[in-house]
């Protein structure tokens, strides 16, 4: 496979995995082409035309030489310079990396992050929050993080690949889209009755048991093992953290329990303080998850895996499946 078939295989798999719906998905690109159509000429040349295919622009193609068929692959959830340094001097010494893949957003994919959250709002009317409300909050939070990410060094690891002409991607909401699938799906399975069986499910679970070896396991931060789950929520894609304001909501809307990869602790008083669970799963081994669901469908397709950047490499490939 070439770089760029790599990448359309994980739009692929991430719109199939969205939370919103298949549907929904191609509503937003039909807006998004929509609202590209009617720019002015002067203003389309600074448009990112891939966000016309791609509905997760904090993931992209970041150094691409067009021609590389794809053999043996370099991934992890944060890739910097010493990471691309690391694919260099393993070319070196005759290993042939031919593609870096990052989970967490470089370069555009960083510059845009703020963009995906957009997808909050239809997950949270899902759950009940009146439409007005979930936007109202959504786009508070979306500034918030826009402005955030706006003076950050956002292409640094990219030059840097792009000077040693290294392949280089990332993925995050295409491979969180997939964790939160699998994860709704195992805990609808388990159907945990108490808070304390969430945690139990999820260490049965591979990268969870690795992660808790490691001293960043499941952890209830708000709640107690033995209180009933009720209806839970998942927060394990959508960019990052949602508005801290929003836990009311899904109190007063019937969510008791929320399961995430990780929480600020404002959101977690917010939620402790109107009565809510909140478990969370950790952050490296869930989005060691996702990530390790698309690196199967490559390994599936003959190519190699090599870990770095605080993934926990785990395959689900059965031998004889490849």
């Amino acid at each position: 496979m070439k770089v760029k078939e790599i990448f359309e295989l994980g739009t692929k798999l991430g719109i199939e995995a969205d939370p919103r719906g298949v549907k929904t998905v191609k509503k937003h690109l039909e807006r998004v082409n929509k609202h590209y159509k009617g720019l002015k000429p002067s203003d389309q040349k600074f448009f990112d035309t891939d966000k016309l295919t791609n509905p997760f622009p904090d993931g992209g193609i970041h150094v691409d030489d067009g021609k590389t068929q794809v053999k043996r692959v370099l991934a992890g959830i944060d890739i910097n310079g010493q990471e691309i340094l690391l694919a260099s001097q393993l070319n070196e010494r005759g290993k042939k990396i031919d593609l870096v893949i990052a989970h967490h957003p470089e370069g555009a994919g960083l510059s845009n992050l703020h963009e995906v959250m957009e997808m909050y709002t239809d997950i949270y009317v899902q759950h009940g929050v009146p439409v007005h409300i979930a936007e109202k909050l959504t786009q508070e939070r979306i500034g918030e993080i826009g402005r955030g990410v706006h003076p950050v060094n956002h292409f640094q690891a990219v030059d840097i690949a792009r000077h040693l002409n290294i392949n280089f991607i990332n993925t995050h909401t295409i491979t969180d889209n997939m964790v939160d699938k699998f994860m709704r799906e195992y805990l609808e399975e388990k159907a945990p009755e108490t808070v304390g069986e969430i945690i139990e499910a999820l260490l049965e679970l591979p990268e969870y048991q690795i992660a808790q070896k490691q001293g960043a396991g499941p952890r209830i931060i708000a709640g107690s093992p033995n209180h009933r789950v009720g209806k839970m929520m998942l927060e394990m894609t959508g960019g990052t953290n949602p508005s801290p304001k929003v836990y009311e909501q899904f109190s007063q809307f019937g969510v008791s329990t929320i399961v995430g990869m990780h929480m600020r602790d404002d959101a977690m008083k917010n939620a402790s303080g109107v009565h809510m669970n909140i478990v969370t799963a950790g952050h490296m081994s869930s989005d060691s998850l996702g990530m390790n669901l698309w690196l199967d469908e490559l390994e599936k397709r003959g190519i190699e895996i090599l870990a770095c950047g605080g993934l926990i490499r785990v395959s689900r490939v059965k031998k004889g499946k490849k």
